[in-house]
């Protein structure tokens, strides 16, 4: 099995040749083709065994056949440096899509997040409380959201970030096409999951 049986856009065919990738990874092999089906995925996998592409590579080829400058894809992690590495992916890969993405994250000012969400972004990698923070000041508008991911769901219920996810919710669409990763499945995320 490899990478060519997805038929993705030539532009990120270019993408996952670049970044060295041949193979599919067992959660790749099972969401991938979930995904770019439109469906909503669970996905249960170790931290290293290819997540980040799993989501990202579908969602640039949906995002491919028509950039908008609209968010339409929200990535949320829990940590600045997964947030971007997530970005980095995004960068790697759709080189030749012309996406846009931007992080979203504490620690630094925020600006220059501002200015990239003004220019217009298709995906935004977010931590929950810097996220809040634009939504709050009325810096981005998340109505055309079609796709998000909740990535390493069950750390961000560990660091107590779950009043925050569930306050992100309210902002989204309710018709859009939902993918969680996680590496377990406490009870706090079974829910999360069973409720969205």
């Amino acid at each position: 099995m490899n990478f060519e049986q997805f038929s993705f856009d030539p532009a990120i065919t270019a993408g996952i040749r670049a970044a060295g990738y041949t193979t599919p990874t067992p959660i790749q092999e099972k969401a991938i083709p979930l995904v770019l089906a439109g469906r909503d995925v669970l996905g249960l996998a170790q931290t290293g065994t290819g997540k980040t592409a799993a989501f990202v590579l579908p969602i640039l080829q949906r995002l491919a056949k028509g950039v908008s400058r609209q968010t339409r894809a929200l990535i949320v992690a829990p940590t600045r440096e997964l947030a971007e590495q997530i970005h980095q992916t995004i960068v790697d890969l759709g080189k030749g899509a012309k996406v846009k993405s931007v992080s979203i994250y504490g620690g630094v000012s925020k600006g220059p997040q501002a200015a990239a969400l003004r220019h217009g972004v298709e995906i935004v990698v977010a931590c929950p409380g810097r996220l809040l923070d634009h939504l709050d000041d009325g810096g981005i508008d998340l109505s055309h959201v079609e796709v998000l991911v909740l990535d390493e769901a069950d750390r961000m219920c560990d660091m107590g970030f779950l009043p925050d996810i569930r306050r992100i919710l309210k902002y989204l669409p309710a018709k859009r096409q939902t993918l969680f990763f996680s590496a377990t499945m406490p009870q706090d995320i079974r829910g999360l999951a069973d409720s969205i």
